[in-house]
């Protein structure tokens, strides 16, 4: 194909960033090729909570239609949390209050994943590619990387970007670090189940969960309830925390990230709670259980010469902001425009990407640390509904997404540009 530009685009990892990014650059008329090590593209897990500034990135790339399409709702809306307690008497906590600028929108990852898997041309996607390293011609200028994969083949391209999510290969190569994996296990699992907003009807439970996502908050346990799909599904996301177990010092082979759990397991996990919480968990039937990881110690850069992170390969988070997604396609939106700007070439591409670090990485990060310390509170609660505690609980999460939700992507991709026009790559 040919291409504006006088480098070419490897993206390595199909998934949701991935695929958006490659959509923008292909249509900007950049040569992309997609790495993806799976046979197909695919999303696991269940629905995902895209913010305003999630949705201001899409408008950006040019795919808020699309997504809104597949998400079956008509436009965005306005969806304050709501904060009860998990305890007998579900108190309510706080409805936080958002601006008519800050809605959202509830979509399930594969049909997200559908509605960008339709904008890909075909001939750039690969299959069956798991990257497992990437090397540098020998020789002066910036020239091509080589990405090498496990079945033995390689591929050569001027840019490279990691999109391969939190277990990434190429972030070995932009920390130079290949011993060690910057993720860990944050003591913290998770049961997911998406139920028929009918069942949870049938079932009794009188807290409505079909308009707005709720939160309900216990004693090393928490409980995410979101509706998708207009409202006739509700994704739920069930957490508990071993604070038993010392901060980073258990590993999880990559194999048992995801299991099987049970209902019984969960009730019994969550035997400390009211009536909605148990009847809401008692209908979860197969729930997976997942070991939630994050990237830590947070990154000291997203880049190194012609590759960058994005994505969960860069900041993976906990998710208790619901922000991971909408961190990651703030990265594609200001890389994207940075790769595709007049004056990118191949002879500055690395000074390009630099900016992109410069600019992204200290709000990603701090999104990050703000995503596991907001697990923290959730669970903070000591076994009553304690009016002062309720009341220090409140007052802290009243402010809580503010900085998530209004940051000005313009303004950051504005000093990336003076940023390279003070080093004298763009004029």
């Amino acid at each position: 194909m040919s291409s504006i530009k006088d480098f070419r685009v490897a993206i390595v990892g199909g998934g949701l960033c991935g695929l958006a990014c490659a959509v923008h650059l292909l249509r900007a008329g950049i040569h992309v090729d997609v790495f993806e090590s799976a046979s197909r593209f695919k999303e696991v897990g269940a629905g995902v909570d895209l913010g305003p500034n999630a949705l201001r990135a899409l408008d950006f790339l040019g795919l808020i239609e699309v997504v809104m399409a597949y998400a079956n709702q008509s436009k965005p809306e306005i969806r304050p949390f709501r904060f009860l307690s998990a305890l007998a008497g579900h108190q309510h906590i706080l409805d936080y209050e958002l601006l008519p600028e800050d809605a959202g929108l509830g979509i399930h990852r594969s049909a997200f994943m559908d509605a960008l898997v339709g904008l890909i041309d075909p001939s750039i996607t690969h299959f069956n590619k798991r990257c497992v390293a990437i090397t540098k011609h020998d020789g002066p200028g910036p020239g091509a990387s080589i990405i090498h994969f496990a079945d033995g083949t390689t591929f050569e391209a001027e840019v490279v970007l990691g999109a391969d999510g939190i277990r990434s290969s190429v972030r070995h190569t932009v920390t130079e670090q290949h011993d060690v994996t910057h993720v860990a296990f944050t003591r913290t699992v998770a049961y997911r189940a998406l139920l028929p907003l009918e069942e949870i009807l049938q079932a009794g439970v009188q807290i409505d969960f079909s308009k707005r996502p709720h939160n309900i908050v216990g004693v090393n346990k928490h409980i995410i309830v979101f509706p998708i799909k207009g409202g006739t599904m509700i994704n739920v996301v069930v957490f508990y925390t071993d604070r038993s177990i010392p901060q980073g010092s258990k590993e999880i082979p990559a194999s048992q990230w995801v299991t099987p759990a049970s209902t019984q397991e969960i009730l019994e996990t969550f035997d400390d709670c009211g009536p909605e919480v148990k009847k809401l968990l008692s209908l979860a039937e197969k729930p997976s259980k997942w070991a939630i990881h994050s990237v830590d110690p947070p990154l000291d850069n997203y880049s190194r010469g012609n590759i960058a992170l994005i994505g969960d390969a860069a900041h993976g988070m906990c998710p208790h902001l619901g922000a991971g997604v909408g961190q990651g396609l703030e990265d594609v939106r200001v890389i994207c425009q940075l790769l595709t700007h007049p004056q990118t070439r191949l002879s500055n591409v690395g000074s390009v990407l630099e900016a992109y670090d410069f600019v992204r990485r200290p709000r990603a990060n701090m999104v990050l640390r703000k995503s596991f310390w907001a697990g923290e509170l959730y669970e903070s609660l000591q076994g009553d509904d304690d009016e002062e505690a309720i009341a220090s609980l409140r007052k802290q999460l009243s402010t809580l997404w503010d900085p998530v939700l209004r940051h000005d992507l313009d303004q950051d991709v504005e000093v990336a540009l003076q940023r390279l026009r003070d080093a004298g790559s763009f004029v």
